[in-house]
């Protein structure tokens, strides 16, 4: 299953709220895609924090994108802002 649709499918496969132990019964096995790299379960990204319940689908969906491995990041040290052209300062940009 790709990342962007485990929202909807904990809303359809689960009731809120949902202990960890429900979540991983029910959806812990599900394999996550990975696109840069190798896939793993929800169990395992669940593993990396000590949440023990959940209220909703958008809770649970926050706490697996918060705790995925770096296979599941863009491409790494990337900056789409290009060189600074040369000049050398310290202001700071938000």
């Amino acid at each position: 299953m790709r990342l962007a649709e485990t929202r909807n499918a904990f809303a359809r496969q689960l009731t809120f709220p949902a202990d960890r132990d429900t979540v991983l019964a029910a959806v812990g096995d599900t394999t996550l895609e990975a696109p840069y790299g190798d896939p793993e379960t929800i169990r395992t990204v669940l593993e990396r924090t000590d949440e023990s319940s959940f209220e909703s689908a958008d809770e649970l969906y926050d706490t697996v994108l918060a705790n995925v491995g770096e296979q599941y990041i863009g491409r790494k040290h990337y900056d789409d802002r290009g060189a600074q052209g040369g000049i050398d300062t310290e202001e700071v940009h938000f």
